[in-house]
């Protein structure tokens, strides 16, 4: 079958992070514009006379020498001499990003960011928005399967051998120079938009989740009286259906429709420039909701994910509403096994560590020993079985008190070991809820009374340590920790 394509673009060579950026965005306008044309021809009934297919912008640089560079930042460094390439996709939401890593490499080892056109088809799927209406009908009534036409997704370039540490480039390179393929973030974006109910450009680089609806209640209470009494720093706050909400130093406009349905794992949008707010997702209860939705926003490379939520207490000396700082993890959550060995160690990340201590202190107004006795500092277990009290409790108390674990729930241990897995600084500050080992449940009148009097008071804690996080340097934030030994460049 004939393939139809644009003209096919020079590479060209640039100095410039901005003039870079520039001409890959021009490139893949150009080139998604292409496969759309074609489709809305295509609703007209014009069926083009080949396969149709346009590809992805692709980077490359190169490094000529073994030299080190001097800069503190743990990427933006070419760890052997060689080509480094990767496809990139949605210039645009990745515009700050993209001029970033350039500056960093040019400074570290100069040379020229040189940008061009990959082998790697853009599927129809990715060339259209999440939010574009094609008429559906008018495609039904011709008859003509779409992946005769327009290239479709493959797994095939769509997976996480690079973040996993486990893809061997061709000796001699090319080399990744970023840990994810254009295909596998055009995957995640259109995900995102689906799970979460607000588009992937809305997300912020301090990302809180949480496995209680109420947290999310009290994080919109506060986000809206942030927006009514013109907060200084956030801009807009936006809800499921992208409903915004202004600053009313914007004027607090609202526009935009609440969604019929509510999507799997809400997220809710703090905003404020170059994405220095917080977005919090709900992700609901268990490991895989954890895996899916971490799996999707960490190609958006935020700053920073913690996790805020209850816990069940596993020590007699601890109170129903003691909050637990997760040092480590026992990881009984499975749903990572096969990307993340379970002998791979999950270390705690002392930046993090610090501001959520900092930020209980702060917000408790303690410190010291007084702080000591409301903050436990221990290993969390993360388990896949909501009932595992209705299990023989002898082996798994055994278990559990030889790992010295002081807390279990049932998704910390995974939004840590994807944030080690994908290089994203991660935290977890859980709140004792019941002590089910002790028989100390819940009654409901306490339920009501525990919620009312500590999620206000978690959720502070939480947006108090992402605001000290915010003021980190990024030399800092980004812990050498998470890197491998032939790391890519790209953040």
């Amino acid at each position: 079958m004939t393939t139809i394509s644009p003209p096919r673009s020079e590479k060209q060579s640039f100095t410039d992070p901005e003039k870079a950026w520039e001409y890959l965005a021009e490139l893949y306008h150009r080139n998604t514009g292409f496969i759309r044309g074609h489709l809305a021809a295509l609703t007209e009934g014009v069926v083009p006379p080949g396969r149709v297919r346009a590809c992805y912008p692709q980077v490359e640089v190169r490094s000529t020498s073994y030299s080190r560079s001097e800069s503190t930042l743990p990427y933006g460094f070419l760890h052997t001499p060689g080509l480094y390439r990767t496809t990139v996709t949605a210039p645009d939401l990745f515009r700050t990003y993209f001029q970033e890593q350039f500056t960093v490499i040019l400074k570290n080892h100069g040379g020229t960011i040189d940008i061009g056109e990959s082998d790697t088809p853009i599927p129809l799927h990715f060339a259209v928005a999440a939010s574009e209406r094609i008429d559906g009908e008018a495609l039904n009534a011709l008859n003509i399967p779409l992946r005769d036409v327009f290239d479709a997704p493959d797994l095939g370039n769509t997976d996480d051998e690079i973040a996993n540490g486990t893809f061997v480039p061709p000796r001699g390179g090319p080399y990744p120079l970023a840990a994810f393929t254009a295909p596998r973030v055009d995957y995640s974006l259109f995900r995102l938009s689906h799970y979460t109910g607000t588009d992937a450009r809305h997300f912020q680089n301090f990302v809180i989740f949480t496995n209680y609806a109420f947290y999310i209640d009290e994080f919109c209470r506060v986000a809206k009286e942030y927006m009514r009494t013109g907060h200084p720093h956030y801009e807009s706050f936006i809800e499921p259906g992208n409903v915004i909400t202004d600053n009313a130093l914007k004027g607090g406009n609202v526009a935009g429709d609440a969604p019929v349905r509510a999507p799997q794992m809400p997220a809710y949008h703090l905003t404020a420039s170059r994405g220095r707010g917080i977005t919090m997702v709900n992700i609901g209860v268990g490991p895989s909701n954890a895996k899916t939705i971490t799996d999707h926003i960490a190609v958006l490379r935020p700053h920073v994910w913690i996790m805020l939520g209850h816990c069940a207490g596993l020590r007699n000396s601890q109170e129903l509403g003691d909050y637990v700082l997760a040092h480590a993890y026992v990881r009984e959550d499975h749903v990572l096994d096969a990307d993340l060995p379970l002998t791979v160690p999950v270390p705690a990340l002392a930046e993090v560590q610090v501001a959520l201590e900092q930020a209980v202190e702060e917000i408790t107004q303690t410190e010291g020993i007084e702080t000591k006795k409301i903050m436990r500092t221990g290993t969390v277990a993360t388990f896949d079985n909501r009932n595992w009290e209705l299990r023989d409790q002898t082996e798994i108390t055994q278990r559990l008190s030889q790992s010295r674990a002081v807390a279990l729930d049932m998704e910390s241990a995974t939004i840590a070991a994807n944030g080690f897995r994908f290089r994203v600084p991660y935290g977890t500050l859980l709140c004792v809820s019941d002590k089910p080992l002790h028989g100390e449940l819940k009654l409901p009148g306490m339920a009501s009374d525990f919620y009312r009097t500590q999620v206000n008071r978690h959720l502070q804690i939480g947006l108090r340590a992402m605001e000290i996080l915010r003021d980190q340097p990024a030399e800092r934030l980004h812990s050498r920790k998470l890197r491998s030994f032939a790391e890519t460049a790209f953040q």
